[in-house]
């Protein structure tokens, strides 16, 4: 992006050496840039300036558009530059010549933005408070600066002209101006040579000198038209211009020859849509969220991909295809769809599209593992042994010769393990022919589901499944005092405070309470209504019976604050110790170890990537893998009911 400056100073060089240019190219404003919405605030804190940065005429990337070398730098929140004018064509003559007869001079940038966020409040950029909306250039590069034409700009209020310091001749004078400038001189040497009195003054002398002085004049104005200006020529020869006015005429004229530039901000765009842009039109297209669409792309990549986001596969591959450079087929057949999946656009496009619906669908499937467990890292496939301290020894009084006595931790361990679940899918020919994007991503779709599901199959599998522990005993047993068995473990009233006597009686190594209450009450479906009636209820109502036991009517339960969690895993005959019956109570997370999700390395979510070409199949294949396990830590903090004999 470019901006004009307010103060631009260009000092011709004395002989043998070079003009020089400095200036302020940026005033850190708002500036107004073709192909963006709203204005646009260059943050010059977040901006990369190289050690030496070309002097460009009017922003043309051209080798005889470049007209010296400058350096950047940020002085009170503004870009100045300094440098020389390096070259000697016609550009750079032009730049200096025209400043010497007067005309005004402006510099513009151009740098590449990496990132831009769209503003709508209040911002505070580069010393300046701003209100939006504009866009703010949050990272870019300088590329270049430009000398440009004088313009004014209303919204960053650029109007001062530019000012000249010339000393001297300027070297870098192109040759029709140099011509110009050696017929004035010579014909003011001959002009003073004509005012000396002649020693002889005869009338045939005076018309030959007459005809000499026009023949002169003629040839001059020859030599400064130079064959460039005819019709300036043929006028002064014919009103009888002196050399001096006739050089007035031709510098106007070759001013106004001069290349006129661009006013204010111009932008460096792709002509086509870039990757970026493409990626969140697809993701447009397939459903995501326009808000989460923003976050990874960006305002500005999400406005350019709006209208596009109804591209079909088709043409999708066809501006991967010019991304890279490569020539699109005319004909549309399966040479042209290979030729697009060897790009690296097109399938790292597919794969990131299809990896965003994965998630949706993940983050969107409700897991009840993840209320119960707690979460953990590891960095390999092999069983990890998972320690915890343990404290042992409560507080001692200090004795009169003020020793206190040492207390001691030791380490207990648990174990998880993680596993890899996979499966892969393909964007078929068919599809691609079809234009049938729907089809493609109803697979990433349907497997963050399972994936979601996943979690949950590994974690009630494992808990049902009741397995032994370090010391031999089952998870659940007497020994571990965390089970009701038998009738009266069948979810009531009385079972669940029974439940809740047991859970709160549990004791550390050292034989203390945990001193933790219960949060969840885990249930299978067919016990989920009566299990809300016996938390949620104001009141509890008693049938008579022959004891004819008279009770108040306060439901205490309701003060236990359990949340109800009821799972159809608990009751599926798929899984070995599947009941319909029992139940369980779990404590907070993080608050005591029950059971643990591990992941590889922090990653907590699938992963949708792509495959390699197949010769055997014309599509591409991608496929999709978790890395996951889940393990009982410790049996504190779990009570378990049979909820039958």
């Amino acid at each position: 992006m470019n901006e004009q400056n307010e103060f631009l100073e260009i000092t011709a060089g004395a002989e043998g050496k070079r003009p020089t240019v400095s200036g302020m190219a940026y005033s850190g404003g708002k500036m107004r840039l073709p192909g963006w919405k709203f204005p646009v605030v260059v943050d010059l804190a977040g901006m990369t300036i190289p050690d030496t940065v070309p002097l460009l005429a009017d922003h043309n990337n051209s080798t005889a558009s470049r007209v010296g070398v400058i350096s950047a730098k940020v002085e009170n929140n503004q870009l100045v530059i300094s440098g020389e004018i390096v070259a000697e064509g016609d550009l750079a003559s032009g730049i200096v010549a025209q400043g010497k007869a007067g005309a005004d001079w402006q510099l513009s940038i151009g740098a590449d933005v990496q990132d831009a966020e769209l503003v709508k409040g209040k911002r505070t950029v580069n010393g300046m408070d701003l209100e939006g909306t504009f866009y703010h250039v949050i990272k870019s590069t300088l590329r270049e600066v430009s000398v440009v034409a004088v313009g004014a700009d209303s919204t960053t209020k650029m109007t001062v002209s530019a000012k000249f310091n010339l000393k001297g001749e300027v070297e870098s004078m192109n040759e029709n101006e140099k011509k110009v400038e050696t017929a004035a001189q010579e014909n003011a040497s001959v002009q003073a040579a004509a005012t000396v009195p002649a020693t002889v003054d005869t009338s045939a002398e005076v018309a030959a000198q007459a005809a000499r002085s026009e023949r002169e004049r003629v040839v001059k104005i020859k030599a400064i038209c130079n064959g460039e200006f005819d019709k300036i020529e043929a006028q002064a020869i014919e009103e009888g211009w002196s050399p001096e006015a006739t050089t007035e005429k031709v510098l106007a004229a070759f001013r106004t020859k001069q290349p006129v530039t661009a006013v204010n901000i111009s932008v460096k765009k792709n002509d086509g849509p870039n990757q970026k842009t493409l990626e969140a039109a697809m993701c447009l297209r397939a459903g995501i969220d326009e808000n989460t669409v923003v976050k990874d792309y960006g305002e500005q990549a999400v406005e350019m991909a709006w209208d596009d986001r109804d591209m079909s596969i088709r043409a999708l591959m066809g501006e991967c295809l010019r991304l890279e450079g490569m020539d699109v087929p005319r004909r549309f057949d399966n040479q042209a769809i290979q030729a697009a999946f060897s790009t690296v656009s097109l399938p790292g496009i597919l794969s990131n599209v299809a990896n965003k619906k994965l998630l949706q669908a993940y983050e969107a499937q409700p897991i009840i593992a993840t209320k119960l467990c707690t979460t953990g890292d590891l960095n390999d496939f092999k069983e990890a042994d998972r320690f915890r301290l343990t404290d042992m020894g409560d507080l001692l009084p200090v004795a009169a010769d003020g020793e206190i006595k040492e207390g001691g931790l030791i380490e207990e361990s648990a174990k998880n393990q993680i596993d890899t679940f996979a499966k892969k899918f393909c964007l078929t020919r068919k599809m691609i022919i079809n234009d049938d994007l729907g089809a493609f991503l109803k697979v990433p779709v349907a497997m963050g589901n399972r994936a979601a599901r996943l979690v949950d199959q590994l974690f009630f599998s494992r808990l049902l499944a009741n397995p032994a522990q370090a010391d031999g005993k089952a998870l659940f047993s007497a020994a571990h005092k965390n089970l009701l068995t038998g009738a009266t473990s069948a979810l009531s009233a009385d079972s669940l405070k029974k439940a809740i006597e047991l859970y709160l009686d549990q004791t550390d190594a050292d034989g203390q309470p945990i001193a933790v209450e219960p949060r969840y009450l885990v249930v299978p479906t067919a016990l989920k209504h009566l299990a809300i009636e016996l938390t949620r209820g104001a009141t509890l109502v008693m049938s008579g019976g022959t004891d004819n036991v008279v009770r108040p009517a306060l439901n205490v339960l309701a003060d236990e604050n359990l949340q109800v969690v009821s799972s159809p895993y608990l009751a599926n005959s798929a899984y070995t110790g599947a009941s319909s019956t029992g139940w369980y109570l779990f404590g907070q997370p993080g608050t005591v170890d029950t059971f643990e999700i591990g992941y590889l390395k922090g990653r907590r979510t699938p992963t949708v990537e792509r495959g390699d070409l197949d010769f055997n199949v014309l599509g591409m294949w991608f496929r999709v893998f978790f890395d996951v396990g889940v393990r009982e830590q410790d049996h504190r903090g779990i009570v378990k009911a049979n909820g039958a004999a």
